[in-house]
């Protein structure tokens, strides 16, 4: 690249992570709102904690097949387009979802978020690996990756307060901050580096013939096939991954609930409590993918083990300490957030790594199916 393309490419790159961090921070807008709401919900409809729990279950189950399946269309979709789309539907859904009482309509229509739920992350795994090299890539995933903190913390907090107006109210105002927030997106974000006119990242040893060679559907398949679900070490990863997920939805869908009915701690203060989780979570994921380049030559599967150790340390600590303050309850949520949060952003970042930019999506939505 001429100097100019190399300071258009900063521009654009610094553009892209920013505008798809705010993007994927919405989606959690219109997804975690439900935890806040849970309780006010039971006591106004009468719905049971079983009925609430298969919600979540269909959602999970919706979410991860969605992943899956969208990632492999999101290899090969333009991820403005994409990404955008997901979030409208997202945010309708919470709409109807705010209007209705019936039961059947509330798990129809939260399946069905479920589904759009899963355009989110494939483009922004499509992304990042088409705007940053390799080499740079653990880091700057893991900053990426503090969306998921800063959404997730972010409508806790805004739900824990407007849900004093009504649990109606935890759906409409989020609904009406990812529209606008999905207006914005168009508008600031871009597909890939040849849509601003300029050329694309290549790894080492490849030539720009190769690098710019746009597969056929029958390569497309065989590349995929390859480096995803022949790839033992994507196995691994997607594995890990589903615990890595049985703790952090654990306290994201339940925590306002547990926290409120265990320790009598009011909805807003435990959605604060949810909120801290996810606070340390940014510390843990932007340490984690420093660590990783920094001591470990970019092996993020090493930092996993060590932080999931700590994290089901602080997990048990927290379940065994069930008499303890709400001070000390907190922080030890805090230290469980912080290393669980590492291995949420590094298996990411070690799937798109594996399987490169062209399946980068695919083993995304393979590894978030486990999740």
């Amino acid at each position: 690249m001429s100097a100019e393309e190399r300071k258009k490419f900063r521009y654009w790159q610094t553009r892209t992570i920013i505008a798809s961090m705010i993007g994927y921070a919405l989606f959690y807008f219109v997804r975690k709102n439900l935890s806040i709401a849970m309780p006010a919900m039971q006591a106004d409809l009468g719905i049971t904690k079983t009925e609430l729990g298969i919600f979540l279950t269909l959602h999970g189950l919706i979410y991860g097949l969605s992943k899956f399946i969208n990632g492999i269309i999101g290899d090969r979709a333009n991820a403005r387009y994409f990404m955008v789309t997901g979030l409208v539907l997202s945010a309708i859904c919470n709409l109807i979802f705010g209007f209705s009482s019936a039961v059947f309509v509330f798990g129809i229509t939260w399946m069905l978020n479920g589904w759009f739920q899963g355009m989110g992350y494939p483009p922004c795994a499509r992304l990042l690996t088409h705007w940053v090299p390799p080499r740079q890539l653990a880091t700057k995933m893991s900053v990426w990756n503090t969306s998921h903190s800063i959404g997730a913390g972010l409508v806790v907090i805004i739900c824990g307060y407007v849900v004093s107006l009504g649990w109606r109210w935890c759906f409409y105002v989020p609904s009406a901050i990812a529209i606008v927030g999905a207006i914005a997106l168009w508008f600031a974000m871009r597909d890939a580096p040849a849509s601003v006119g300029l050329p694309e990242l290549r790894p080492d040893g490849i030539s720009k013939e190769e690098a710019e060679h746009e597969l056929t559907k029958e390569e497309f398949k065989k590349f995929v096939m390859k480096h995803v679900f022949r790839n033992p070490y994507i196995w691994v990863i997607a594995v890990a991954n589903f615990f890595v997920y049985t703790i952090r939805y654990a306290v994201l869908d339940w925590g306002p609930t547990l926290l409120s009915e265990w320790k009598g701690i009011s909805i807003h203060n435990a959605g604060w409590m949810v909120a801290a989780f996810e606070i340390s979570g940014i510390l843990g994921m932007l340490t984690a993918g420093w660590a990783s380049d920094r001591f470990f030559g970019g092996r993020s599967p090493r930092v996993c083990v060590i932080c999931m150790g700590m994290a089901t340390l602080f997990i048990s600590l927290f379940w065994f300490l069930s008499s303890s303050s709400v001070l000390i309850a907190t922080i030890i949520l805090m230290a469980a957030g912080f290393f669980i949060y590492g291995p949420q952003a590094l298996v990411g970042i070690a799937a798109a790594n594996m399987a490169t930019k062209r399946a980068a999506a695919t083993a995304g939505g393979f590894n978030g199916l486990f999740g």
